[in-house]
């Protein structure tokens, strides 16, 4: 595979203030817009790290075409974990953002981020922005249900930079979802995305899970720092791999009970999390459940 891809390096470190990795796979519409939207929509300069996965809809071609990219190109779909850790080599900045090809990025979005960054004033934390999305995916307890278009013909751009100010929320508990960030030196010290949860599902609370056993504590989702979501446009066609029963046999508990029981997903945000253990009863039902799946 490592053979196959080919990395591309053009863009200048001077003044970045984040790496942006953002995979695409054959979505070169909602891939122009969101790198649009971060280009006139960011407060600060940053890199951006295109992850072509084939590119054979004209995404690479566009892709060669724009100088303030850099991108790594694999002619298959070597899925997200791969294409995000193949990206490593491209970074020149001490932040790293994952983001989806699907997502368009509100003004302020990024500022909220350093800001926070700021305040924290460590590099033992790992933050996400809010996704605005169309219910039913909006109805999440970290999201903001809202609707502006399922796709980009009928996005509503204007009406959304018009009215984003007032869909703000508090901040959450819970930092998970991308979009999200973390310090460069965590993403090293954890190995970046695992390659079991490949082509991707589950890898999320699993990059989680590892940061939580390297000690951070600081997992938050800033309300103020937003992102419109369209929503599965390149989840929806690949074969998904089981990551529910991964993350479960990987680590002896359910990613729902992780994420509700340690992240307190959801929940207002607090600036450490404490180390709480599970009850008796509780554990005994993470041991039926792996139990279950040993079974099947």
């Amino acid at each position: 595979m490592l053979r196959d891809i080919k990395t591309v390096h053009r863009t200048r470190p001077e003044n970045k203030l984040f790496s942006i990795l953002m995979p695409t796979w054959n979505n070169l519409p909602y891939l122009k817009l969101s790198l649009e939207s971060l280009r006139k929509n960011s407060s600060f300069p940053h890199q951006f790290i295109v992850a072509v996965n084939e590119g054979t809809d004209g995404s690479l071609c566009w892709i060669s075409e724009q100088p303030d990219i850099d991108y790594i190109h694999a002619p298959y779909n070597i899925g997200i974990c791969c294409a995000l850790n193949a990206c490593r080599k491209l970074i020149r900045t001490e932040y790293i953002v994952y983001a989806n090809d699907d997502m368009y990025f509100l003004p302020g979005w990024d500022l909220s981020l350093k800001e926070e960054i700021d305040r924290i004033g460590h590099k033992s934390f790992m933050l996400s922005a809010t996704m605005i999305e169309p219910p039913p995916g909006g109805r999440d307890v970290c999201r903001v249900p809202a609707d502006y278009g399922v796709d980009v013909d009928g996005f509503r751009e204007k009406e959304l930079l018009n009215d984003y100010q007032g869909l703000k929320r508090t901040d959450w508990s819970g930092s998970l979802w991308p979009p999200n960030i973390v310090h460069i030196d965590l993403w090293d010290l954890v190995g970046g995305l695992s390659l079991e949860f490949s082509p991707g599902m589950y890898s999320d609370p699993d990059l989680t899970k590892k940061l939580w056993e390297v000690g951070v504590r600081t997992f938050i989702g800033k309300g103020d720092s937003l992102v419109y979501h369209f929503g599965c446009k390149t989840t929806g066609r690949i074969k998904r791999n089981d990551g529910r029963k991964t993350f479960l046999m990987k680590w002896g508990v359910s990613s729902k009970t992780f994420t509700a029981n340690h992240l307190r997903m959801g929940q207002k945000a607090r600036p450490v999390l404490l180390d709480e253990s599970l009850s008796l009863g509780e554990r005994w039902l993470q041991r039926l459940k792996r139990l279950a799946v040993c079974l099947k």
